[in-house]
């Protein structure tokens, strides 16, 4: 085999986790085969570059073999390599993550009180 769906290939690496949502997010504009959108049905070969706005930053590996069969996770992860760039933008990505204030941390006292939201409503005009 040289050429396989790329739905089918997305689905077999275990990016989606059935074909129609793989198909669903080729067709959405959000994975690209060699920089350029395309249809679920386009053919994919060995040395091909995917990028997968599934998250952000974008995911971008190479196709390192085919597999119209979906198996284990171990195996599914010998279908493909992520570059290099990739990998780094998503470790800072995380890290940045990491590093940022908890959003729950701005509140002094936790949620207002039945007071504070009876202050806050006369401060308002209401």
């Amino acid at each position: 085999m040289d050429k396989l769906r790329l739905d089918k290939w997305l689905w077999a690496a275990r990016f989606y986790k059935t074909r129609s949502l793989a198909s669903e997010e080729i067709t959405k504009g959000r994975v690209l085969l060699n920089q350029q959108s395309t249809k679920p049905a386009r053919e994919v070969s060995v040395g091909d570059l995917i990028t997968l706005r599934k998250e952000t930053p974008a995911m971008e590996v190479h196709v390192q073999a085919l597999s119209g069969v979906r198996g284990p996770a171990p195996v599914a992860r010998t279908l493909y390599q992520e570059t290099e760039q990739s990998s780094a933008r998503r470790a800072q990505a995380a890290e940045q993550r990491r590093l940022a204030p908890e959003p729950a941390m701005d509140f002094d006292a936790g949620r207002p009180t039945k007071k504070d939201r009876r202050q806050m409503q006369l401060l308002r005009g209401k």
